[in-house]
């Protein structure tokens, strides 16, 4: 079952079991999807329904930190359930290791040895790593592994 099927079925679940919370999360979910199909005339398939997942999970962790900052902490608590029902959908993260051997693979795939070469390794790991690693981590070990 394709990502966006299964979005779906979880809105018209949370109608009938009448999750009013989880329901307007998943309805804004399926908004951005929709929002997307429709500026760049796309069929969205799995990828791209986790990179707007991704986006999504972005947006709420920047909103919590905002509203921490300004002592708001009955916003922090919405974004934190929302990051919780949008967080769902997505794979389960990879641990520093297991990027670490997909970075090894990719370095030897595509041959990269040296700093110049960190565009191509990360062209290669993006799609590999989508919705299962934070892309700011794996850069950063990409970096350390080509460092000079």
């Amino acid at each position: 079952m394709s990502l966006k099927q299964q979005l779906t079925d979880d809105m018209k679940a949370a109608m009938k079991a009448g999750e009013k919370d989880r329901l307007a999360v998943i309805r804004l979910i399926n908004a951005a999807i929709k929002q997307k199909e429709v500026d760049e005339r796309v069929e969205m398939t799995d990828p791209l329904v986790l990179a707007v997942l991704e986006k999504m999970v972005k947006q709420r962790k920047d909103s919590i930190t905002q509203y921490e900052g300004a002592a708001r902490e009955d916003l922090a608590a919405i974004e934190r359930y929302e990051l919780g029902v949008i967080d769902a959908y997505l794979p389960a993260k990879l641990d520093e290791a297991a990027i670490q051997a997909e970075i090894d693979k990719a370095m030897a795939a595509t041959g990269a040895a040296s700093a110049a070469d960190i565009g191509k390794l990360m062209g290669v790991l993006k799609p590999a790593l989508a919705g299962q690693a934070d892309m700011g981590l794996v850069s950063k070990l990409v970096k350390q592994k080509l460092a000079p």
